[in-house]
């Protein structure tokens, strides 16, 4: 077991680091709201999360990341540019793998400005490159905002880019829409029963559950209503599929992008802001030439970035995860900042992780 003691030292070295750049020390309680969280990330949250209840304060959660509460906190302080950085425990629950940890050291570095954002994200990202840079990670990035612009950019109905954009964080459930909207897949024959119906509640049963009747005829109206629309072209599918393909190095994963935003130009505000950012990263000392760019990369475990993505792994340890992650999160302090919005980027490192990963070089 790792000694906890240097597990601090460790926290304290990159959380002076993170404080000599200017941020400011924060902390946070422990136990957090559930309701915020569970609004955020859906039911999901509970197979992820200690949950537990109090006679006043209702559900709470054991802190599963540091982000939304020091979110929460600046919005309520005016959404005014600042930085932060913390540390301490996290808790997530382990049911499938008793080796991986329940509870770990996190330290974390929070930039919200509103200015060059594209600067704020190379910032961020250099800083952890530069505070790990002699364990020998590989730098993974990616960028969420390309493929919620390719979807945005859709020729079809707003309720289906909805759906589309409410699952970009679940590949498959996404491709099953996609394929279901593209014609690819028939629409089930229960389902096309059902909307076949004139009265599809006749013989229904007894109501079960959370849902009222008129919410569940709501649903079925709205499934009626989406059953007329064309299909998504199959140009389009085919340009959605190159963009979730691209997996090179981020100097050829531009160019290939470019190419891509010719046919889809919905997509070219994001690639000029990859640009942005490669330059940045370039001027602070970074080979973008040598740096990972996965364009599907952060979509199963980054549930609140909109834009870039990355994250540092030892892979002489394939076993273990990220040892430091990060993104942008601009749409979360719209949703948490009630009226107001600044953008934003963090990223927070496992201190213990680096502590094991001492020796590599």
């Amino acid at each position: 077991m790792t000694d906890r003691a240097a597990i601090r030292a460790e926290a304290a070295r990159l959380r002076a680091l993170f404080e000599a750049e200017g941020a400011q020390p924060v902390e946070t309680t422990v136990l957090q709201p559930a309701e915020l969280l569970l609004d955020l990330y859906g039911e999901d949250m509970r197979a992820r999360a200690y949950v537990t209840s109090d006679a006043l304060r209702g559900e709470q959660m054991l802190r599963p990341d540091f982000t939304v509460p020091v979110v929460q906190m600046h919005m309520e302080h005016g959404a005014e540019p600042a930085c932060y950085t913390y540390s301490g425990e996290v808790f997530r629950r382990q049911e499938d793998d008793p080796d991986r940890a329940n509870e770990y050291m996190q330290v974390g570095f929070e930039l919200f400005d509103r200015n060059a954002p594209e600067a704020a994200d190379a910032r961020v990202f250099c800083l952890i490159f530069k505070a790990l840079e002699n364990l020998g990670l590989r730098a993974a990035t990616g960028d969420i905002g390309l493929l919620m612009a390719a979807v945005g950019g859709l020729r079809t109905t707003e309720a289906r880019k909805k759906a589309l954009l409410r699952h970009i964080w679940r590949p498959r459930r996404f491709r099953a829409l996609m394929d279901r909207y593209s014609g690819r897949v028939p629409v089930p024959e229960s389902r096309a029963a059902l909307l076949a119906k004139a009265d599809p509640m006749a013989g229904a049963g007894p109501m079960i559950g959370l849902r009222g009747e008129v919410e569940i005829i709501n649903r079925i109206n709205a499934l009626k209503e989406d059953a007329h629309v064309a299909p998504i072209s199959e140009n389009e599918v085919a340009l959605i599929d190159a963009i979730l393909d691209v997996r090179e190095t981020s100097d050829n994963a531009l160019e290939r992008l470019r190419d891509i935003a010719v046919d889809m130009a919905a997509i070219q505000p994001a690639v000029d802001r990859l640009a942005r950012r490669l330059e940045a990263m370039a001027g602070h000392g970074i080979d973008i030439t040598a740096l990972d760019f996965e364009a599907s990369y952060g979509r199963t475990n980054m549930e609140y970035y909109d834009g870039f993505v990355f994250g540092f792994y030892a892979e002489k340890r394939p076993d273990l995860p990220p040892v430091a992650s990060g993104g942008r999160y601009d749409a979360l302090t719209r949703q948490l900042g009630r009226g107001r919005e600044i953008p934003a980027v963090g990223g927070v490192v496992r201190p213990g992780l680096v502590v094991d990963l001492g020796g590599l070089s």
